[in-house]
Protein backbone atom coordinates (compact mmCIF):
# COMPACT_ATOMS: atom_id res chain seq x y z
CA UNK A 1 0.00 0.00 0.00
CA UNK A 2 2.83 2.24 0.98
CA UNK A 3 4.39 1.67 -2.51
CA UNK A 4 1.68 2.36 -4.74
CA UNK A 5 1.25 5.75 -2.40
CA UNK A 6 4.60 6.53 -3.11
CA UNK A 7 3.94 5.91 -6.80
CA UNK A 8 0.63 8.16 -6.74
CA UNK A 9 2.38 10.77 -5.11
CA UNK A 10 5.43 10.48 -7.86
CA UNK A 11 3.04 10.66 -10.61
CA UNK A 12 1.23 13.81 -9.07
CA UNK A 13 4.29 15.74 -8.93
CA UNK A 14 5.88 14.77 -12.38
CA UNK A 15 1.86 15.97 -13.34
CA UNK A 16 2.13 19.33 -11.16
CA UNK A 17 6.01 19.99 -12.67
CA UNK A 18 4.71 19.21 -16.08
CA UNK A 19 1.92 21.61 -15.90
CA UNK A 20 4.09 24.50 -14.43
CA UNK A 21 6.53 24.01 -17.24
CA UNK A 22 3.92 24.49 -19.50
CA UNK A 23 2.35 27.58 -17.32
CA UNK A 24 6.00 29.05 -17.92
CA UNK A 25 6.40 28.46 -21.77
CA UNK A 26 2.81 30.41 -21.39
CA UNK A 27 3.98 33.08 -19.91
CA UNK A 28 7.33 33.04 -21.25
CA UNK A 29 5.78 33.45 -24.96
CA UNK A 30 4.30 36.56 -24.64
CA UNK A 31 7.18 38.50 -22.01
CA UNK A 32 9.21 37.52 -25.36
CA UNK A 33 7.42 39.24 -27.40
CA UNK A 34 6.81 41.94 -25.71
CA UNK A 35 10.22 42.54 -24.47
CA UNK A 36 11.27 42.22 -28.82
CA UNK A 37 8.51 45.39 -29.13
CA UNK A 38 10.39 47.50 -26.55
CA UNK A 39 13.64 46.81 -28.03
CA UNK A 40 12.52 47.90 -31.43
CA UNK A 41 10.96 50.53 -30.06
CA UNK A 42 14.45 51.90 -28.96
CA UNK A 43 16.17 50.41 -32.02
CA UNK A 44 14.29 52.38 -34.85
CA UNK A 45 13.78 55.28 -31.97
CA UNK A 46 10.26 55.47 -32.42
CA UNK A 47 9.56 58.37 -29.60
CA UNK A 48 12.33 60.39 -31.74
CA UNK A 49 10.30 59.94 -34.68
CA UNK A 50 7.41 60.56 -33.40
CA UNK A 51 8.92 64.04 -32.09
CA UNK A 52 10.08 64.58 -35.80
CA UNK A 53 6.83 64.05 -37.42
CA UNK A 54 5.71 67.02 -38.97
CA UNK A 55 1.89 67.49 -38.77
CA UNK A 56 1.93 70.81 -41.36
CA UNK A 57 4.31 69.19 -44.06
CA UNK A 58 1.63 66.38 -43.72
CA UNK A 59 -1.19 68.52 -44.45
CA UNK A 60 0.31 70.19 -47.21
CA UNK A 61 1.31 66.90 -48.97
CA UNK A 62 -2.44 65.90 -48.73
CA UNK A 63 -4.00 68.68 -49.49
CA UNK A 64 -1.63 68.75 -52.66
CA UNK A 65 -2.49 65.46 -53.95
CA UNK A 66 -5.92 67.15 -54.84
CA UNK A 67 -5.19 70.86 -55.44
CA UNK A 68 -3.29 72.79 -57.77
CA UNK A 69 -1.29 76.47 -57.92
CA UNK A 70 -1.45 79.17 -60.61
CA UNK A 71 1.73 81.23 -60.43
CA UNK A 72 1.08 84.40 -61.33
CA UNK A 73 4.70 86.10 -62.06
CA UNK A 74 5.91 89.74 -62.54
CA UNK A 75 9.14 89.98 -64.11
CA UNK A 76 10.56 93.55 -61.79
CA UNK A 77 12.91 94.30 -64.52
CA UNK A 78 10.39 94.85 -67.62
CA UNK A 79 6.71 95.10 -65.65
CA UNK A 80 5.39 91.97 -67.65
CA UNK A 81 3.04 89.60 -65.95
CA UNK A 82 2.35 85.87 -67.00
CA UNK A 83 0.13 83.54 -65.27
CA UNK A 84 0.83 79.70 -65.23
CA UNK A 85 -1.08 76.54 -64.06
CA UNK A 86 1.97 75.22 -62.14
CA UNK A 87 4.34 77.93 -63.53
CA UNK A 88 4.54 75.69 -66.51
CA UNK A 89 4.79 77.29 -70.25
CA UNK A 90 2.22 74.23 -71.02
CA UNK A 91 0.07 75.47 -68.96
CA UNK A 92 0.16 79.21 -69.91
CA UNK A 93 -2.79 81.74 -70.15
CA UNK A 94 -2.82 83.04 -73.80
CA UNK A 95 -2.14 86.14 -74.40
CA UNK A 96 -5.26 88.57 -73.72
CA UNK A 97 -7.06 85.75 -71.26
CA UNK A 98 -6.66 85.95 -67.59
CA UNK A 99 -8.71 84.02 -64.48
CA UNK A 100 -11.26 86.03 -63.32
CA UNK A 101 -9.72 86.33 -60.11
CA UNK A 102 -6.81 88.57 -61.99
CA UNK A 103 -8.20 92.28 -62.84
CA UNK A 104 -5.79 94.32 -64.31
CA UNK A 105 -5.93 98.63 -64.33
CA UNK A 106 -3.19 100.86 -66.15
CA UNK A 107 -0.01 98.94 -64.30
CA UNK A 108 -1.94 97.47 -61.85
CA UNK A 109 -2.26 94.11 -60.99
CA UNK A 110 -5.01 92.93 -58.74
CA UNK A 111 -4.94 88.90 -57.41
CA UNK A 112 -7.78 87.59 -55.59
CA UNK A 113 -6.88 85.00 -53.57
CA UNK A 114 -10.18 84.35 -51.83
CA UNK A 115 -11.46 85.01 -48.23
CA UNK A 116 -10.20 88.64 -48.23
CA UNK A 117 -6.64 87.83 -49.46
CA UNK A 118 -5.64 89.87 -52.04
CA UNK A 119 -2.19 90.66 -53.53
CA UNK A 120 -1.81 94.13 -55.49
CA UNK A 121 1.42 94.56 -58.31
CA UNK A 122 1.46 98.53 -58.60
CA UNK A 123 4.75 99.69 -60.77
CA UNK A 124 7.70 97.98 -59.35
CA UNK A 125 5.75 97.75 -55.73
CA UNK A 126 4.04 95.01 -54.58
CA UNK A 127 1.07 94.74 -51.54
CA UNK A 128 -0.25 91.65 -49.57
CA UNK A 129 -3.21 92.37 -48.18
CA UNK A 130 -4.48 90.36 -45.11
CA UNK A 131 -7.83 90.66 -43.79
CA UNK A 132 -7.17 90.43 -40.22
CA UNK A 133 -3.17 91.11 -40.10
CA UNK A 134 -3.15 94.30 -42.82
CA UNK A 135 -1.44 95.26 -45.55
CA UNK A 136 2.18 94.44 -46.06
CA UNK A 137 3.68 96.48 -48.52
CA UNK A 138 7.07 95.39 -50.39
CA UNK A 139 9.11 98.47 -52.34
CA UNK A 140 12.63 97.99 -54.01
CA UNK A 141 14.91 100.05 -52.77
CA UNK A 142 19.31 100.88 -54.17
CA UNK A 143 20.34 98.08 -51.15
CA UNK A 144 17.60 95.16 -51.38
CA UNK A 145 14.17 95.10 -50.34
CA UNK A 146 12.10 97.52 -47.60
CA UNK A 147 8.67 96.09 -46.21
CA UNK A 148 6.09 97.86 -44.18
CA UNK A 149 4.58 95.78 -41.78
CA UNK A 150 1.27 96.87 -39.75
CA UNK A 151 2.66 95.53 -36.39
CA UNK A 152 6.19 94.36 -35.03
CA UNK A 153 7.29 91.53 -34.04
CA UNK A 154 6.50 89.61 -38.36
CA UNK A 155 4.31 86.78 -37.56
CA UNK A 156 5.81 83.29 -38.40
CA UNK A 157 3.98 83.19 -42.18
CA UNK A 158 5.96 86.18 -42.69
CA UNK A 159 9.51 85.08 -43.67
CA UNK A 160 11.34 89.05 -44.52
CA UNK A 161 15.12 89.74 -45.17
CA UNK A 162 16.90 91.99 -47.20
CA UNK A 163 16.98 89.99 -50.66
CA UNK A 164 13.61 87.97 -50.44
CA UNK A 165 9.97 88.45 -49.06
CA UNK A 166 7.82 85.62 -48.67
CA UNK A 167 4.19 85.35 -46.94
CA UNK A 168 2.62 81.94 -46.77
CA UNK A 169 -1.15 81.79 -45.71
CA UNK A 170 -3.99 79.34 -45.88
CA UNK A 171 -4.60 81.28 -49.38
CA UNK A 172 -1.78 81.12 -51.17
CA UNK A 173 1.86 82.27 -50.96
CA UNK A 174 3.23 85.38 -52.21
CA UNK A 175 7.40 86.06 -53.04
CA UNK A 176 9.08 89.17 -53.50
CA UNK A 177 12.70 89.23 -54.73
CA UNK A 178 14.68 92.25 -56.89
CA UNK A 179 14.54 90.49 -60.26
CA UNK A 180 10.51 88.93 -59.67
CA UNK A 181 7.50 88.57 -57.71
CA UNK A 182 5.08 85.69 -57.95
CA UNK A 183 2.07 84.96 -56.60
CA UNK A 184 0.64 81.21 -56.00
CA UNK A 185 -3.34 80.78 -55.57
CA UNK A 186 -4.40 77.51 -54.55
CA UNK A 187 -7.39 75.61 -56.06
CA UNK A 188 -9.01 72.39 -55.90
CA UNK A 189 -8.97 69.36 -58.64
CA UNK A 190 -6.89 68.06 -61.21
CA UNK A 191 -5.68 71.34 -63.61
CA UNK A 192 -6.28 71.29 -66.96
CA UNK A 193 -7.28 67.34 -66.74
CA UNK A 194 -9.39 67.37 -69.95
CA UNK A 195 -7.96 70.08 -71.98
CA UNK A 196 -4.96 72.42 -71.73
CA UNK A 197 -5.58 76.69 -72.28
CA UNK A 198 -4.43 76.21 -75.75
CA UNK A 199 -7.70 74.20 -76.75
CA UNK A 200 -10.67 75.21 -78.75
CA UNK A 201 -12.87 72.98 -75.88
CA UNK A 202 -10.85 74.80 -72.85
CA UNK A 203 -13.23 76.27 -70.73
CA UNK A 204 -16.41 75.08 -71.86
CA UNK A 205 -18.74 73.20 -69.61
CA UNK A 206 -19.95 69.81 -70.32
CA UNK A 207 -23.64 71.06 -71.74
CA UNK A 208 -21.58 73.14 -74.10
CA UNK A 209 -18.88 69.98 -74.89
CA UNK A 210 -22.37 67.90 -75.37
CA UNK A 211 -23.62 70.27 -77.54
CA UNK A 212 -20.45 70.56 -80.06
CA UNK A 213 -20.71 66.83 -79.71
CA UNK A 214 -23.90 66.51 -81.16
CA UNK A 215 -24.95 68.64 -83.35
CA UNK A 216 -22.78 72.23 -83.16
CA UNK A 217 -20.68 73.24 -86.17
CA UNK A 218 -17.30 71.52 -86.90
CA UNK A 219 -14.51 73.45 -85.90
CA UNK A 220 -12.18 71.45 -87.90
CA UNK A 221 -14.03 70.95 -91.12
CA UNK A 222 -11.31 68.00 -91.25
CA UNK A 223 -12.71 65.94 -87.92
CA UNK A 224 -16.16 65.87 -86.25
CA UNK A 225 -16.25 67.90 -82.79
CA UNK A 226 -16.22 64.24 -81.08
CA UNK A 227 -13.22 62.84 -82.43
CA UNK A 228 -11.69 66.77 -81.94
CA UNK A 229 -12.16 66.53 -78.17
CA UNK A 230 -10.86 62.90 -78.30
CA UNK A 231 -7.78 63.92 -79.55
CA UNK A 232 -6.96 66.87 -77.62
CA UNK A 233 -7.57 64.98 -74.43
CA UNK A 234 -5.52 61.96 -75.30
CA UNK A 235 -2.94 64.59 -76.31
CA UNK A 236 -2.77 67.03 -72.98
CA UNK A 237 0.25 68.32 -72.81
CA UNK A 238 0.30 68.63 -69.03
CA UNK A 239 -1.48 65.31 -68.05
CA UNK A 240 -0.26 63.22 -71.00
CA UNK A 241 -2.96 60.76 -71.26
CA UNK A 242 -1.63 58.99 -73.92
CA UNK A 243 1.49 58.30 -72.63
CA UNK A 244 0.52 57.32 -69.01
CA UNK A 245 -1.91 54.70 -70.78
CA UNK A 246 0.90 53.16 -72.88
CA UNK A 247 3.01 53.61 -69.68
CA UNK A 248 -0.01 51.37 -67.97
CA UNK A 249 0.60 49.17 -70.84
CA UNK A 250 4.00 48.38 -70.75
CA UNK A 251 3.40 47.62 -66.93
CA UNK A 252 0.86 44.72 -67.60
CA UNK A 253 2.86 43.43 -70.75
CA UNK A 254 6.06 43.84 -68.04
CA UNK A 255 3.88 41.37 -65.71
CA UNK A 256 2.68 39.13 -68.18
CA UNK A 257 6.09 38.55 -69.79
CA UNK A 258 7.73 37.57 -66.83
CA UNK A 259 4.64 35.54 -65.44
CA UNK A 260 4.23 33.20 -68.58
CA UNK A 261 7.90 32.94 -69.06
CA UNK A 262 8.32 32.06 -65.71
CA UNK A 263 5.72 28.99 -65.61
CA UNK A 264 7.08 28.09 -69.14
CA UNK A 265 10.44 27.25 -67.76
CA UNK A 266 9.65 26.29 -64.81
CA UNK A 267 7.24 23.77 -65.68
CA UNK A 268 9.56 20.93 -67.29
CA UNK A 269 12.31 21.06 -64.64
CA UNK A 270 9.67 20.50 -62.34
CA UNK A 271 9.34 17.21 -63.20
CA UNK A 272 13.25 17.10 -62.83
CA UNK A 273 12.64 18.42 -58.89
CA UNK A 274 9.52 15.90 -58.44
CA UNK A 275 10.99 12.98 -56.26
CA UNK A 276 8.50 10.89 -58.10
CA UNK A 277 9.74 11.96 -61.35
CA UNK A 278 13.41 12.94 -61.72
CA UNK A 279 15.76 10.35 -62.98
CA UNK A 280 18.03 10.54 -59.86
CA UNK A 281 18.45 12.39 -56.86
CA UNK A 282 21.29 14.13 -58.03
CA UNK A 283 19.04 16.17 -60.64
CA UNK A 284 16.42 16.46 -58.24
CA UNK A 285 18.63 17.89 -55.60
CA UNK A 286 20.27 20.27 -58.19
CA UNK A 287 17.28 21.26 -59.39
CA UNK A 288 15.79 22.20 -55.95
CA UNK A 289 18.69 24.05 -55.04
CA UNK A 290 18.74 25.99 -58.31
CA UNK A 291 14.75 27.06 -57.16
CA UNK A 292 16.23 28.02 -54.32
CA UNK A 293 19.25 30.26 -55.38
CA UNK A 294 16.84 32.34 -58.30
CA UNK A 295 13.78 32.67 -55.77
CA UNK A 296 16.60 33.54 -52.72
CA UNK A 297 17.36 36.58 -54.27
CA UNK A 298 14.69 39.25 -54.70
CA UNK A 299 13.15 40.18 -57.58
CA UNK A 300 14.74 43.83 -56.60
CA UNK A 301 18.24 42.76 -56.63
CA UNK A 302 17.58 40.95 -59.77
CA UNK A 303 16.42 43.96 -61.42
CA UNK A 304 19.21 45.86 -60.38
CA UNK A 305 21.61 43.19 -61.72
CA UNK A 306 19.89 42.66 -64.79
CA UNK A 307 19.34 46.51 -65.55
CA UNK A 308 23.25 46.79 -65.58
CA UNK A 309 24.21 43.58 -67.50
CA UNK A 310 21.44 44.02 -70.67
CA UNK A 311 20.64 48.23 -69.75
CA UNK A 312 17.24 49.67 -68.53
CA UNK A 313 13.83 48.90 -70.13
CA UNK A 314 10.91 47.05 -69.67
CA UNK A 315 12.31 44.02 -70.67
CA UNK A 316 14.78 43.49 -67.99
CA UNK A 317 11.88 44.02 -65.67
CA UNK A 318 9.73 41.16 -67.59
CA UNK A 319 13.19 39.26 -66.75
CA UNK A 320 13.92 40.17 -63.47
CA UNK A 321 10.38 38.60 -62.86
CA UNK A 322 10.91 35.71 -64.70
CA UNK A 323 14.06 34.51 -62.72
CA UNK A 324 12.32 35.09 -59.19
CA UNK A 325 8.88 33.45 -60.36
CA UNK A 326 10.84 30.96 -61.89
CA UNK A 327 12.08 29.51 -58.51
CA UNK A 328 9.05 29.96 -57.05
CA UNK A 329 6.89 28.14 -59.79
CA UNK A 330 9.10 25.30 -59.38
CA UNK A 331 8.97 24.55 -55.86
CA UNK A 332 5.26 24.70 -56.39
CA UNK A 333 5.09 22.93 -59.78
CA UNK A 334 7.92 20.05 -58.58
CA UNK A 335 4.95 19.75 -54.85
CA UNK A 336 2.41 19.74 -56.87
CA UNK A 337 3.40 16.53 -59.11
CA UNK A 338 4.48 14.84 -56.14
CA UNK A 339 1.36 14.42 -54.87
CA UNK A 340 -0.52 13.28 -58.06
CA UNK A 341 -2.75 10.07 -57.80
CA UNK A 342 -0.79 7.57 -59.17
CA UNK A 343 -3.76 5.58 -59.95
CA UNK A 344 -4.19 6.89 -62.96
CA UNK A 345 -1.09 7.05 -64.18
CA UNK A 346 -1.24 3.33 -63.54
CA UNK A 347 -4.43 3.61 -65.62
CA UNK A 348 -2.85 5.15 -68.38
CA UNK A 349 -0.26 2.79 -68.78
CA UNK A 350 -1.87 0.20 -68.97
CA UNK A 351 -3.03 0.78 -72.21
CA UNK A 352 0.22 0.63 -73.67
CA UNK A 353 1.13 5.22 -73.13
CA UNK A 354 4.78 5.89 -73.06
CA UNK A 355 6.39 7.99 -70.88
CA UNK A 356 5.30 11.31 -72.06
CA UNK A 357 1.71 10.46 -73.30
CA UNK A 358 1.36 9.02 -69.55
CA UNK A 359 2.25 12.78 -68.40
CA UNK A 360 -0.06 14.35 -70.96
CA UNK A 361 -3.18 12.27 -69.71
CA UNK A 362 -2.09 11.01 -66.54
CA UNK A 363 -0.44 13.73 -65.04
CA UNK A 364 -1.39 17.06 -66.51
CA UNK A 365 -5.46 16.86 -65.89
CA UNK A 366 -4.44 16.52 -62.00
CA UNK A 367 -2.24 19.44 -61.67
CA UNK A 368 -3.37 22.01 -64.35
CA UNK A 369 -5.91 23.44 -62.00
CA UNK A 370 -3.00 23.72 -59.27
CA UNK A 371 -1.04 25.73 -61.98
CA UNK A 372 -3.33 27.64 -63.47
CA UNK A 373 -4.74 29.24 -60.30
CA UNK A 374 -1.05 29.64 -59.33
CA UNK A 375 0.17 31.56 -61.80
CA UNK A 376 -2.74 33.46 -62.32
CA UNK A 377 -1.95 34.85 -58.63
CA UNK A 378 1.04 35.71 -59.42
CA UNK A 379 0.05 37.40 -62.82
CA UNK A 380 -2.14 39.42 -60.58
CA UNK A 381 0.76 40.07 -58.16
CA UNK A 382 3.54 41.06 -60.45
CA UNK A 383 0.92 43.44 -61.81
CA UNK A 384 2.18 45.24 -58.39
CA UNK A 385 5.55 44.40 -58.65
CA UNK A 386 5.90 45.59 -62.24
CA UNK A 387 5.55 49.17 -60.77
CA UNK A 388 8.03 49.07 -58.08
CA UNK A 389 10.42 47.25 -61.12
CA UNK A 390 9.42 49.25 -63.74
CA UNK A 391 10.60 52.66 -61.45
CA UNK A 392 14.22 50.55 -61.51
CA UNK A 393 14.58 49.98 -64.73
CA UNK A 394 12.47 52.72 -66.37
CA UNK A 395 9.26 51.33 -67.96
CA UNK A 396 5.65 51.66 -67.00
CA UNK A 397 3.76 53.65 -64.98
CA UNK A 398 6.51 53.44 -62.20
CA UNK A 399 9.05 55.48 -64.31
CA UNK A 400 6.21 58.48 -64.52
CA UNK A 401 5.37 57.97 -60.82
CA UNK A 402 9.24 58.22 -59.72
CA UNK A 403 9.21 61.25 -61.55
CA UNK A 404 6.75 63.20 -60.32
CA UNK A 405 7.49 62.54 -56.89
CA UNK A 406 11.44 63.52 -57.26
CA UNK A 407 10.30 66.66 -58.85
CA UNK A 408 8.01 67.41 -56.28
CA UNK A 409 5.96 69.62 -57.85
CA UNK A 410 2.57 68.16 -59.50
CA UNK A 411 1.48 66.04 -56.45
CA UNK A 412 -1.67 65.77 -58.29
CA UNK A 413 0.27 63.78 -60.94
CA UNK A 414 1.15 61.46 -58.40
CA UNK A 415 -2.27 60.72 -56.96
CA UNK A 416 -3.27 60.34 -60.69
CA UNK A 417 -1.05 57.97 -61.51
CA UNK A 418 -1.48 56.27 -57.80
CA UNK A 419 -5.40 55.94 -58.50
CA UNK A 420 -4.30 54.26 -61.94
CA UNK A 421 -2.63 51.54 -60.37
CA UNK A 422 -4.98 51.15 -58.12
CA UNK A 423 -7.87 50.61 -60.90
CA UNK A 424 -5.15 48.53 -62.54
CA UNK A 425 -4.77 46.08 -59.89
CA UNK A 426 -8.68 45.80 -59.51
CA UNK A 427 -9.08 45.03 -62.65
CA UNK A 428 -6.45 42.54 -62.56
CA UNK A 429 -8.05 40.84 -59.83
CA UNK A 430 -11.43 40.54 -61.60
CA UNK A 431 -10.03 39.50 -64.57
CA UNK A 432 -7.53 36.71 -63.26
CA UNK A 433 -11.03 35.52 -60.90
CA UNK A 434 -13.00 35.33 -64.29
CA UNK A 435 -10.09 33.49 -65.98
CA UNK A 436 -10.11 31.04 -63.23
CA UNK A 437 -13.23 30.11 -63.55
CA UNK A 438 -13.45 29.99 -67.28
CA UNK A 439 -10.15 27.84 -67.30
CA UNK A 440 -10.77 25.62 -63.81
CA UNK A 441 -14.31 26.25 -62.95
CA UNK A 442 -15.80 27.13 -59.55
CA UNK A 443 -17.70 24.75 -57.13
CA UNK A 444 -20.86 25.39 -56.54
Amino acid sequence: MTVATDIADARRTETLAAFGRKRLVKMAVPVAILLYLVYIAFAFDIAGLAARARGDNVKVLLSDFVSYKTHVTRDNRSGAVTVAVEGEAKGAWPAGRLPEWISVEGDATRIDLGRGHSVVYEGPNARYLHPQYGEIAVNPTEDGIKVNLPSEPAPDWINASDTRVTVTTGQGRFSFTRNRTETFRYEYGWELFFFTLDSPFSGKGPGELLALSLWGERIDPARPNIAYMVSEFWTNKMWRHGDVMWAMFETVLMAFLGTMGAALVALPLAFLAASNFAPSRAIRFAMRRLFDFVRGVDGLIWTIILSRAFGPGPLTGSLAILLTDTGSFGKMFSEALENVDNKQIEGVQSTGANALQQARFGVMPQVIPVFLSQVLYYFESNTRSATVIGAIVGGGIGLLLTQAIITQKDWEEVSYYIVLIVLMVMAMDTLSGWARGKLIGRQA
